[in-house]
Parts: structure tokens; sequence; C-alpha cells
């Protein structure tokens, strides 16, 4: 045990010592904070952001070199401020602002004092650096936009603010940061992993070489590639289709909730916000009639009108109120109650088929009717209808994985309660839900996600634009199958209604030769205050369907801002969405030319006038808030 002894004590201390210099030099890091102060120079390395690819492996973002010029306000000396703002063409106060601002953030830690050179101010700016103690220049990467569509869905990239700073303490100051769309959603996976350098400096503060040999340095790591579900060619061709329109267009893989389209219209062309032009042209673009920044099919809220009849007819089937070869007379139109006439376009006595097939008012409001009478109570009938709504994603913010959204109006008895504290409300008093309108708000992804629970027959996947992640798993929530309430038998007749619409309905003239189209035609009322009164504008156009009707391929929902009717603007285009997708060729060329050439902008003027006014109304009641904050401060500065 003796000649074990001295071994062991030799190899115990052996590896203290070791354990204490692996604790000195990787995991305790406080000798840095300290040599950061006298005798280190970090220098950051950063990582080249993630590749963004389609479904189809075309490449969709890729990155630029780019230059920005970073200071470290403590080790400028006898800088000429003239020459220096000569060479970059900045005025010299442009220059104290900068300073100051650098200043703030840490006279001794670098930070971007110029963005996002072009490779000629790189160049003449790179041939007098040496003349301007505590400049340096920090190479990044921007995005080099392969297509100059898609821009709501990629977002863009910015330098992170001293706000997002504080919150985000990975970032340091000048870095660059995802925003909206999948740089946002995905920024952890895209940015990569920067890399650092320390530099030993001696007394005279003179660089001597890499600290401690380099054993702390690490190199920059890539961002992982990711790739989307979009389709390019239809992305591309839905936003042609969208010039001098406003709305929007959702395309779903109904078997997998893939995106394969996001169109939001107007848009822009997103390498517009690259390069040392990106605020001038974020304000030009922020200016442009129709909210481009606003994706309106994620965070567009409105009636949803006809293809709202769809839930109700499903609805009404499976608490069994109604069947298949239920009747309701109508006179284009009933009335539901005494002095209260619901109209209708059309007139006769239809079964669920015919009703779908000729959007009944009369058929969809008294199923609903029947719906909530089922029941003891009003609230009951209403909850009752809420939670088979709620199975369809509605009334929720669905789980998507973009950041923007929002989720819609499903109103339920105790929404119904707020507004009738005294009760007496019934079927009759809210009958406008049964056809869409009411106090129903639905977003186009909503929709669109409906019309794919309908095409599989009961069930959807949460839609979602990522594919495939390099080197990780995509959330498994959205292969997991979401089922409604709704049992699988009652979707058929639904289904043979849709497809009618196409035959003999409301969209008899937008059929496309050899594809079944399933769908359903929308009008949704829309009204604007102007000079304080509520003016009627000219009705949304919407259109839902998949195909083909068998094994459907394609969802489509489009939604056309004071479009008319369903089959004026938006069928047509869901129509033309379906043929490029499945045949890769449009035969349709009469609808074709009429879209490409159709032009509603006139049908916006008194909409812009609208918002104007309201923007106007905001920006009076902010004055006026601060003016009273300012005043009340002041005040209680003389108490």
């Amino acid at each position: 045990m003796r000649k074990l002894l001295f071994p062991i004590i030799t190899i115990a201390a052996a590896i203290i010592i070791v354990a204490r210099l692996f604790y000195l030099q990787i995991v305790d890091d406080s000798f840095l904070k300290k040599a950061d102060i006298n005798a280190l120079k970090i220098v950051y390395e950063y990582p080249e952001r993630g590749y963004i690819y389609d479904r189809t492996g075309q490449l969709l973002v890729a990155n630029q070199p780019s230059y920005d010029i970073m200071v470290i306000p403590r080790e400028m000396k006898n800088t000429d401020t003239l020459e220096l703002c000569n060479i970059l063409e900045i005025t010299k106060d442009d220059f104290i602002k900068k300073i100051e601002k650098a200043k703030v953030y840490s006279p001794r830690l670098p930070s971007v004092f110029l963005a996002q050179l072009t490779k000629t101010e790189f160049a003449a700016f790179q041939e007098k650096i040496r003349h301007f103690k505590g400049f340096y220049i920090q190479k990044r990467n921007l995005r080099d936009y392969q297509v100059d569509f898609g821009a709501n869905v990629f977002g863009y990239i910015r330098q992170i603010n001293e706000m997002e700073l504080e919150r985000k303490p990975y970032y340091k100051s000048g870095e660059l940061i995802g925003m909206t769309g999948v740089e946002q959603a995905y920024e952890e996976d895209l940015r990569g992993i920067r890399g650092v350098h320390y530099i030993q400096k001696d007394k005279f503060n003179k660089e001597i070489g890499p600290f401690k040999e380099g054993i702390y340095d690490t190199v920059a790591v890539k961002g992982n590639d990711v790739t989307i579900t979009l389709d390019k060619d239809l992305q591309k061709y839905g936003e042609e289709l969208m010039i001098r329109k406003r709305g929007g267009i959702v395309a779903i893989e109904p078997k997998t909730g893939e995106i394969l389209a996001l169109v939001t219209a107007p848009s822009y062309d997103p390498g517009m916000l690259v390069g040392r032009d990106r605020s001038k042209n974020y304000r030009a673009i922020d200016s442009i009639p129709g909210k481009p920044f606003f994706d309106k099919v994620l965070q567009g809220q409105f009636p949803p009108g006809s293809p709202f009849k769809i839930l109700t007819g499903l609805i009404g089937l499976q608490e069994e109120v109604i069947d298949t070869e239920t009747r309701f007379p109508c006179s284009h139109g009933f009335y539901y109650a005494r002095g209260a006439f619901m109209a209708c376009h059309d007139a006769g006595s239809w079964n669920l088929h015919a009703a779908i097939a000729k959007s009944c008012n009369t058929y969809f409001a008294q199923t609903f009717m029947r719906t909530i009478n089922k029941y003891p109570t009003s609230a009951q009938g209403v909850d009752a209808w809420y939670n088979h709504l709620k199975s369809f994603g509605l009334d929720n913010y669905m789980g998507y994985d973009l950041p923007s959204g929002q989720k819609g109006n499903i109103p339920n008895s105790k929404f119904y309660k707020r507004w009738y504290p005294n009760g007496g409300w019934k079927s009759t008093t809210i009958i406008s839900n049964a056809i869409g309108q009411g106090e129903i708000q639905m977003t186009p992804i909503q929709l669109a996600n409906v019309m794919c629970a309908v095409a599989n027959e009961g069930y959807y996947y949460t839609p979602h634009i990522i594919k495939k992640i390099k080197n990780k798993q995509i959330d498994k929530s959205f292969v997991q199958r979401k089922q409604t309430t709704i049992d699988k038998q009652y979707f058929r007749p639904v289904i043979e209604g849709l497809a009618e619409v196409y035959k003999t309905g409301t969209a008899s003239r937008l059929q496309i030769p050899d594809i079944d189209i399933c769908g359903k035609t929308g009008t949704v009322e829309n009204f604007a205050t102007v000079d304080g009164e509520k003016v009627k504008l000219q009705d949304h156009s919407v259109f839902l369907a998949f195909a083909p009707k068998e094994n459907p391929k394609i969802v489509v929902a489009v939604f056309i801002e004071n479009g008319g009717w369903g089959a004026s603007w938006a069928g047509p285009i869901a129509s033309l969405m379906i043929e490029k997708y499945l045949k890769k060729e449009i035969t349709r060329t009469d609808l074709e030319k009429r879209m490409f050439e159709g032009d509603l902008s006139d049908k916006y003027i008194l909409k812009d006038i609208s918002e104007k006014q309201r923007e106007e109304r905001e920006r009076l009641k902010r004055l006026e808030k601060e003016r009273l904050l300012k005043l009340k401060a002041k005040q209680n500065g003389k108490n």
C-alpha cells in the first residue's frame, strides 16, 4: 500500500493542477474581462448567413460581402476629421454624432461607425486607414437576393438596435439580425456562430500577436441552410397576377400543410432593403398606399363572406339539424323575424348540394338558426357552434412558423354576454354569422386552412413555411395531424357541392380543362369612414378552391380588396394558380390576360383618403397626449 501511496498522490495532484488550469483557461473568462481593459483587443469574425432554398432546391437567398467601419473611441488619436469626412462623403456633424453614439455604447469596445460600404468606398478608405487610429474594417455578409419577389416571406436583416441589445445578450453592437418572415422565424439557425480572436498588446498599445498563442480563439461557423416549402414559380406568378391590386393569395399543399405561395399585394423587391440605402428605401416603401409591409394574408382580418357557408353546412350536418336532402324555400331571401329580411340573389327550394352551388343565403341562415336553437339556451347553442369552428384552427393564431399574424374572431357566449349584458339575444340576433358576416373575422391563411380540412375530409396540418433545416429536425408539431370535430362522412356531400360550383354554379365560367376543381365564391361587404360618414365601398372579392377533387394537391385562398363578386377577380386568380401549379402552363389565357391587365387602383382612392384621415387623427391624439404629459410633469415639478 505504501508503494502505491506516492503514485496516487502524484496523479491526484496532477489531476487537480490540470483541472485548475482548465477552469482558468477555458471555463473562467474573468481574466479576459480584466485583460480587455488593458492588454487585449477583441476581434470578431462574423459567419456567413445560411442560404434559403425553395422546395425544389432552387436558391432564393444567398450572401454578398459588405464592409463596416468600426471605431474604438478610446484609441482615436490625432484624427484628421475633414479628410475622413471627405473620404466617406459624410458631414462633420454626422461624424460627431457617430462618435458620440460610439462613446455612449463603450469608449473601449468597437462599435459601428459607418455600415455597409460598397467595394469602391471600402477601397478608398482602406488606402488611408493607417492614418486613422482607432478605426478598422469589419467584414460582414449582406443578403444577396436571387429573386425580386417573396419579400414578405423572406423578411429582411438589419443592424440590431440598442433596445434589442438589452434584451438579446448574444448580440454585439453593429451585428445584423433577422426581421419578419423566415429571417426572423429562423434567426438562430440562419445566423451561425461568430468567431472571436484575442490580440495581445504591449504597454505601448501595439499589437504583439494572439493572446496565449490563440488557444481561446474560435472560428466562425456558417449558419444552417434552410429549405422552405415555397414554390418559386408559383410565388412569382401569384405576385404578377396581383399587380395593381390589393389583397393576398395563400396556396397550401393540404396533405402536409406546406405553404406553396404566400402573396401579399402591394409588395416590393426584397433587394431594396440591402445596403446603405436600406433606411431610405424602407421609408419610401412604407409611404406607398396599400401598406406593402402589412402582410395581408397573415395579418388582414375581415368577414369571410359566403365561403363560411361551408362551415355552417358541415356543423348543421354534424349537429343533425339538417341532412343532405333537407330543403328550405327561398324567395330571393326570407323573413327571419318581424320586419327583418335577409336577401338572397336566387329563388327556389334547394337541398345542400344545390345550396352550396348557388350560395343560397336562406338555406344556410336557416341551418344556423336550427343549430343554435337545438340547445336549451342560445348561449349553449353558440358555444357548441364555436367549439366546432375552433377545431378548424379558427379564433387562434394557428401555430404556424412565420412571426406575424392575427387570430381573427369567432364569437362565443361570453362575447355576446358582454354586448348584451341584460340578455335577450338569440339566433336571429346574430344570424349574419351564418353567411360569414356579423362579428366573424378571419385571415386568408385561416380560410385556406379551413379548405385544407375540407379537402382532407376532416383533418389538417398546421400551415408552415419550413421544409428542411440543415443539421436539424423541424418542429414536430408541423407533422402532427389535427382532427376537426366533424365526422368524415359529412365532408363528401359538401365536396360534391363545391365541385358543382365549378360545373353549374357561381364559378362555372372559371373551369380549367382537365382539372376537377372544388371551390366557393365570396363577396364581402366593405365600408369606410370618409369625412366622418360611413361610406359603402366596392365589396371585397373572395374565393376558396382545391384541386383535383380526388387526392387534392393544392388549396388556394384569394382575397381581393374592393374586387366585387367572388367570381370577378378572386375566382379567376385562384383557377390560374391551380393550373400553374398542376400543369406548369396556362391554357386559360383569356383569364390570364384579363388578370394581368386588370387595374383596381381607382377602387382604392376613397379607402386611402379614409386611411390618411385615421392616421392624422391618431397623430393628433398622440400629440395631445404628449402635451398633457409634459404639462402634468411641469406642474409636478412646481409642486
